[in-house]
Parts: structure tokens; sequence; C-alpha cells
């Protein structure tokens, strides 16, 4: 069942991904329709997520995040990251009982295949630590970025604490060199696989789609390259000095992944 819902995933994205080019051509000037930035229209087709997914996890996000959020309130501090209909919770709270509470917070929103609940009961992470995992997430994106053999937009990065979480559909080879990667970054304490993995074969099909896809003609997109990561914050406790190469953090896949919505792992 899960692996079958990974496989339609995967065609129902490649073809959106070519209805995403002929969008481009068509809707020349529609620069919200095409991901409301320049190049948009190319990010969104190289997402290995379908449209209709992609937009659910919007939608999962902001309702679990605000509803959580609303519940246990400033005693707690808890981010929500959806990818694929599978929620990760990050964070800290100030008992196992608000750990639960949030969980069961999310998988009540609905559509939800997995929780993978992360979150810490400890004192909430000041302003300082916060700024540091901001700049360990960029850090981790631009390695990312530079490394041959995996594309970033198949990764979603989260920090916390100094750990670092890596989501996407990727395949094993990916998943394993995409952490080995964050492992690397300095300041990085330990990096969480919490993937979901796809054949070579599906991966590579979809790739080959999205890049026929990327390659139309579209006025939203511009001859200057655009950045892919933000500039890296300076300041707020993060180090300037320059960083010493250390151990690789250990990486480990996550074992808090629990049942979404329908009381199953999909």
């Amino acid at each position: 069942m899960r692996a079958n819902r990974v496989v339609k995933t995967l065609v129902r994205g490649t073809l959106a991904a070519a209805t995403a080019a002929a969008l481009i051509t068509s809707l020349q000037g529609c620069v919200l329709a095409l991901g409301a930035a320049a190049g948009g229209g190319a990010l969104m087709a190289t997402d290995r997520r379908t449209l209709g997914t992609q937009t659910a996890d919007r939608e999962i996000q902001v309702k679990a995040y605000s509803q959580i959020a609303n519940q246990l309130g400033d005693t707690s501090h808890v981010d929500v990251t959806v990818f694929n209909r599978r929620v990760l919770l990050t964070g800290e709270v100030p008992s196992d009982a608000a750990k639960q509470q949030a969980e069961q917070i999310a998988r009540g929103v609905g559509d939800v295949e997995a929780i993978v609940n992360e979150l810490k009961v400890g004192p909430i992470n000041d302003f300082s630590g916060r700024a540091n995992d901001s700049y360990l997430v960029t850090r981790v994106k631009t390695m990312l970025v530079a490394e041959k053999g995996i594309s970033a937009n198949d990764f979603k990065v989260v920090g916390e604490n100094g750990n670092i979480y890596l989501m996407g559909l990727v395949t094993e080879q990916e998943g394993n060199l995409g952490a080995a990667v964050a492992a690397n970054v300095p300041g990085v304490m330990s990096v969480v696989k919490v993937f979901q993995y796809v054949q070579p074969e599906q991966a590579q099909a979809v790739a080959a789609t999205a890049s026929q896809a990327a390659q139309a003609p579209s006025s939203a997109q511009t001859t200057e390259p655009q950045p892919t990561v933000g500039a890296v914050p300076m300041g707020g406790g993060v180090t300037e000095q320059p960083l010493d190469s250390s151990t690789p953090a250990p990486v480990s896949n996550s074992t808090q992944v629990h049942p979404g919505s329908n009381g199953t792992v999909q």
C-alpha cells in the first residue's frame, strides 16, 4: 500500500510537470501562477510531489501550526514541517502530555499519512539557538546545491537545537549522500533521516520530464541567475569565525514515525 502510494505520486508528478510546462508557455507574465517568483515554474516542475500534494502539504502545515500554537500556548515551541503529507514536529514542549497533544492535533487536521514526532521535553530554545539553527540549515542547503549526484530541490532541511532533519522523496543512494553532506557541515550535532524512498528509475523518469518543463520559455524567467538559498545570517549568536573541520555528525533514521489520520503509517 505504502509503495503503491509513492509510485502513484511520482506518476502524477510527471504528468503535473508536463502540465506546468504548458502553463509556463501559455500564461506569459503570470508570475503568481508560476510560483510567485522568478523561475518559480521551473522549481515547481522539479518537485517530485504532485501539484495537488504540494497544495495539500501547505494547507496541512498552516492548519496544524495554527491549532498547535493556539492550544499549547507560549509554554511550547513547536515547528511543523510537511512533505508528501508526512508531518514532522520539532521543537520543545514542557511535558510528555504536551508532546502527545501536539501529535493528536496534527493528526486531527486530516489527510495526514504519517506523523514524525521529534519534539523534545525541555526548555524552549532561545533566540540565539534558533539563529544558529537557521545558519546551519542555510549551510546544509548550500552544500547540497554544490554536491554532485543529487538535486537540492529533492531535500527539505529542518534544523532544531543543532540537529538536522532531512525529508524528501529520494532514492536510497540520494538519501545516504544527502545525509553524509549534512553530517559534514561543521556545527551539526546529528542528522536524522525522515525520507520516503523511491526506485532510481522512477526518479529518473520524473527528472527527465521536469528538465523539459524547466526549459520551456517563460516571461517569469530572467537572464540573471537567481540564488537558490538565502544569505547566511550573521550575528545573533552565530559565530563569524572560521569553523574548523570536525568528525561527521552521527546519522540515523527517525524512530518516531507514527500513524496518520487513517490510523496507519503510509
